[in-house]
């Protein structure tokens, strides 16, 4: 860890407290390990599990050891949290349902979750004067302009009608009935609650809106380091695939867009927001890498080729199968075309840019996932024999 760290301005940065909310998942794991590596800092971490970052708890002896308190906690009823984010110089915010699943299925959860139990923080963040860092998604654009044009328009091939830019570009979502909205609405909503208190009553804030952050322990291979029951993401979903054997499955085909970044650069712009308030306060960053952009049929090749090099396993004959979204999510599900987001505003405030590539960061979450499975299968056939 570095003895003497300076800002972007060259200014001295003096350690923090920081409460971090989800601090055990994926995201919030891997920003507790570069917290506690690189910078002096500390942290109050808020979960309801660790086991993502049991390893930076224990053992005592560790060189960060009295620099992360771990604290179980629900943020939905627990009066402990006014009193730790009072003890914070910052809070950032990593708390949500993201499953699109549970979109469809659970859509009062998810307003719930994303919305309504996020109002306490913002409220005690804004009444104490305390920092906010909030994560909230890309999903908020919701549909692009260019998926409203006719196939033949030659404006779908203008990147105003579909790159995603945090200051300009609109909101577009389904109907009502359409639920899988459900997720990017409660997030727009308290987006719109962050900026309404930041305007009012000089809440200091920072929006971040990821971009498929992909990595080591992401969630979820479900019953290994998830719930049994469920649809995780789309990157999750064809590792679980893999892992089993399976055809991947391709949702109406797999012609959605995407980009995807990997989970240690996304990393490095959080740490600079958190590093440099006077360059983060009050803004909305898109953080993700429009150079990994492929669609969702491309992404099954990729992980498949990769795959087969990380476990030495011949592909399935027959690697991917289509289904279509209502048989896979449901009624009521939606989705957007292409999700690529403006790398402008970060870039100039920050002068942050991603460095890995598709291939690369697949390669690494696969071979983390392959031996993790492996292990838990391993773990699941060993009995303990009768005493």
């Amino acid at each position: 860890m570095a003895t003497t760290r300076m800002d972007l301005d060259g200014r001295l940065i003096k350690p923090i407290t920081i409460c971090m909310i989800g601090a055990g998942g994926f995201i919030g794991s891997h920003l507790c390990e570069k917290l506690m590596s690189e910078t002096p800092h500390k942290v109050l971490a808020l979960d309801v599990y660790n086991d993502k970052i049991k390893h930076l708890l224990e053992p005592d002896s560790l060189p960060w050891a009295g620099r992360i308190q771990f604290h179980r906690l629900n943020i939905k009823h627990d009066s402990r949290l006014e009193a730790l984010i009072k003890m914070a110089d910052l809070t950032v915010n990593l708390a949500a349902i993201c499953t699109p699943a549970d979109y469809n299925t659970r859509p009062l959860d998810t307003i719930y979750s994303n919305f309504i139990d996020a109002l306490p923080v913002v409220k005690y963040c804004s009444e104490n004067n305390k920092r906010l860092i909030h994560f909230s998604t890309c999903e908020v654009y919701g549909k692009t302009i260019q998926s409203f044009l006719p196939k033949d328009s030659p404006l779908r091939q203008d990147p105003a009608y579909y790159v995603l830019k945090e200051d300009t570009s609109p909101c577009i979502f389904g109907s009502i009935e359409k639920q899988r909205w459900s997720y990017a609405c409660a997030k727009q909503l308290i987006e719109r609650l962050i900026y309404a208190e930041g305007a009012e009553n000089g809440l200091e804030f920072t929006i971040v809106r990821p971009f498929n952050w992909i990595g080591p322990r992401m969630d979820f291979i479900p019953g290994i380091d998830g719930p049994s029951e469920g649809v995780p993401r789309v990157l999750a979903c064809f590792s679980n695939n893999l892992l089993r054997h399976e055809p991947l499955k391709l949702v109406d085909g797999g012609q959605s867009q995407r980009t995807f970044v990997y989970i240690k650069d996304a990393i490095e712009a959080v740490l600079l927001m958190i590093e440099n308030p006077d360059r983060a306060n009050g803004h909305i960053f898109n953080v993700g890498n429009p150079n990994n952009e492929v669609t969702v049929r491309q992404l099954a090749e990729m992980m498949t080729k990769v795959y087969t090099k990380v476990s030495g396993e011949p592909a399935l004959e027959s690697p991917t199968i289509d289904v279509s979204s209502k048989e896979f999510y449901g009624e009521g599900y939606d989705d957007s075309d292409k999700r690529i987001p403006d790398m402008t505003i970060i870039n100039k405030q920050l002068g942050w840019n991603p460095k890995t590539s598709l291939w690369d960061l697949l390669e690494s979450t696969l071979t983390y996932q392959h031996r993790t499975y492996a292990e838990a299968i391993k773990k699941a056939m060993v009995k303990p024999t009768a005493s």
